[in-house]
């Protein structure tokens, strides 16, 4: 065996570097099970709860960071506008704490798309990179345009623009989010002869 390695020194390097490869796999698999550092499971569960947009509006780069923040520091719970009053109560409820009220600091009223005014844009790409959720399309020194349907109103890609062509604007009611409330009759329970409604 020896003899045939010395004679062909390419059999020689693919055993060697076969025997590396199943020795540092070996040391790594190791390293994996003994040496696992296991996450605290509340910042887990507190991340599940977040909307995961990762838009920054808490002041943390992501969900997951502000998940931690929030367990470990004690960060305010109210920070996430996204996620609105729902979030919150269930972030609450979680940690068994009071809920507080949505920080108004960052809360636009209502549900917020952004807009591209495309006359203006000549493709910077700059919206591209800062949209969290990729509802922004287009190419370099080519309009972009949003997605409507994908966009969270989250606002990063406003400060982003160099020519102020970017605008948040109210979410457009279609049939799909319109919202008819029913106006409020009295219940008439009899008439005099009549039978009850």
């Amino acid at each position: 065996m020896y003899s045939l390695l010395i004679s062909y020194p390419l059999l020689s390097a693919l055993v060697a570097l076969g025997s590396l490869s199943v020795l540092f796999g070996g040391v790594l698999g190791f390293a994996a099970v003994r040496l696992r550092v296991e996450g605290n499971p509340i910042v887990a569960e507190v991340s599940d709860l977040l909307p995961q947009s990762q838009c920054g509006q808490c002041g943390y780069p992501g969900c997951v960071n502000y998940a931690e923040a929030i367990v470990s520091n004690g960060e305010a719970l109210n920070k996430c506008p996204p996620g609105g009053q729902a979030t919150i109560n269930a972030i609450a409820n979680l940690l068994g704490v009071e809920a507080p009220k949505v920080d108004e600091e960052n809360v636009i009223s209502g549900p917020m798309i952004a807009y591209i005014d495309e006359t203006d844009c000549y493709g910077c790409t700059k919206c591209l990179r800062a949209c969290p959720v990729d509802a922004i399309i287009g190419a370099t020194k080519m309009m972009h345009t949003v997605i409507d349907t994908d966009c969270t109103g989250c606002g990063l890609c406003i400060d982003t623009c160099s020519k102020n062509c970017i605008a948040m604007y109210p979410v457009p009611v279609t049939t799909q989010n319109w919202c008819w409330e029913l106006p409020e009759y009295p219940v008439v329970t009899s008439r005099a002869g009549t039978a009850p409604c």
